[in-house]
């Protein structure tokens, strides 16, 4: 421990005669995947006392594309974990696009921030290599443990703690339930995060929603170093006609013999909500050559789907004792559907404040540190998750789409240029003049 003050608690509520304290500490982060194990492993390395509560054993499944951009890489190098091709991490060189008859590669940008290459980690393990080194740092986790609900100070309505019981107990049975309790909560529980719906925070209606669908398939192309995005999604019907799907897919290869192979529908296309994304899927693969292996005999594994909220969708960031991290705050990138990037970095910044919080000398002193997170996001995201949101209204339009994909894909400048808006890649500062201008765009741009 580096000797960090702990943070002083709050006058806490009373337990319940029933109830048997599992578990005290500075800050319990309710959630292990990449939001709350960043968030775990920074506090911990700050010397804070931190309680990960996790309603899942790992290693377990979750549904994503499992490619990480170097946004994510670079928070993966900065929690001193080596992703060395030998442990099963898949370096790629940038991504190639697929659409209008054309196939483009775009490397990934060379910059001082991030590094030059991304990754592909399948989440059944990926999360697990995080929460261990979260671990390693000193945070303690509690696995297959549900958290039921927040337990509040009775005189401020602050978040104190929250009950929970073990993952398999019999919900009437009131004497598996625990308390964990501390000053401070982190909502990592993903985009449902059952413990803000608790503390009164809904989803807006106003932010730009997505599916994701994916499977994976035994495949040739499974050593593939460039991820793969399809712009252009046809469908053949009976009759011979193709017709343009409303979505955009991927292809990557994982390594271990098998590649990852998903789609992605916005709420922002006429489709949403209306349409089988499981056989969305399925018609789309019929159109790939054969030899590379995406045929129901090859499939590993269910199709299985997941929601992607995005551009802030739940707000406010922190409110009483709790702050969000990850899905349950929204934080998928809108332009990309990229979202472990975004948690992991919303860690680091949650950690920080929380930090200094902890260095303050009286509560309110603390808690005005603490009004620092939801500012900080929204001047690092705000002004991009605006853009984000004006490009998916867009693209949500197959005939947009399609013109972008017909005349954008022969222009390689100007794909470079999209590759660096779309991923949110640029230089901070300086840079060239295609850093400029989406920098410029995204500081014009109002944050909400």
């Amino acid at each position: 421990m580096s000797g960090t003050p702990a943070l002083h608690p709050s006058p806490t509520a009373p337990a319940a005669r029933d109830e048997r304290l599992a578990g005290e500490a500075d800050v319990l982060v309710i959630g292990a995947g990449p939001a709350g194990s960043t968030t775990a492993y920074h506090l911990a390395q700050a010397g804070l006392d931190v309680i990960m509560v996790e309603k899942t054993a790992f290693p377990r499944e979750k549904v994503c594309g499992d490619g990480l951009t170097p946004r994510a890489v670079r928070q993966i190098l900065r929690m001193g974990i080596d992703p060395r091709p030998e442990d099963g991490w898949i370096r790629n060189h940038g991504l190639r696009i697929m659409g209008g008859g054309m196939r483009l590669q775009v490397e990934w940008p060379d910059l001082t921030e991030f590094p030059s290459y991304g990754l592909v980690r399948t989440r059944l393990d990926f999360d697990q290599v995080l929460a261990r080194q979260a671990q390693k740092a000193g945070a303690r986790l509690d696995e297959s443990t549900t958290v039921t609900g927040p337990v509040l100070d009775e005189r401020t309505g602050r978040i104190v703690g929250v009950r929970a019981r073990p993952v398999d107990a019999d919900p009437r049975d009131k004497s598996d339930v625990v308390t964990y309790r501390a000053p401070l909560v982190i909502a990592a529980d993903g985009n449902s995060s059952r413990l803000a719906l608790a503390m009164g925070l809904t989803k807006r209606d106003d932010r730009p929603m997505g599916v994701a669908v994916r499977t994976y398939f035994t495949s040739p192309r499974h050593e593939d170093d460039w991820l793969e995005s399809w712009l252009e999604l046809w469908d053949t019907t009976p009759d011979g006609k193709r017709h343009l799907l409303p979505g955009y897919g991927w292809i990557f290869g994982v390594g271990d013999g098998t590649s990852n192979v998903g789609l992605g529908i916005l709420n922002t296309s006429r489709a949403f909500g209306r349409t089988d994304y499981k056989d969305l899927l399925r018609r789309w693969l019929t159109s790939v050559p054969p030899e590379w292996g995406f045929t129901p005999e090859h499939q590993v594994g269910d199709i299985r789907g997941a929601a992607l909220p995005m551009g802030f969708n739940r707000q406010p960031h922190y409110d009483r004792g709790m702050l969000l991290v990850g899905d349950s705050g929204g934080m998928v990138n809108p332009c990309n559907g990229e979202g472990i990037a975004y948690a992991m970095e919303a860690g680091e910044l949650a950690a920080d404040v929380i930090v200094q919080a902890s260095g303050r000398p009286t509560a309110a002193a603390r808690e005005h540190a603490l009004q620092a997170y939801p500012r900080t996001l929204k001047d690092v995201y705000g002004g991009y998750f605006t853009v984000g949101r004006i490009f998916v209204r867009a693209i949500g339009h197959p005939s947009v789409m399609k013109l972008a994909t017909r005349h954008g894909l022969p222009h390689p400048t100007l794909m470079r240029f999209t590759l660096k808006l779309l991923a949110n890649l640029t230089e901070p500062t300086g840079g060239d003049a295609m850093d400029r201008l989406i920098n410029g765009l995204n500081r014009l741009a109002p944050a909400a």
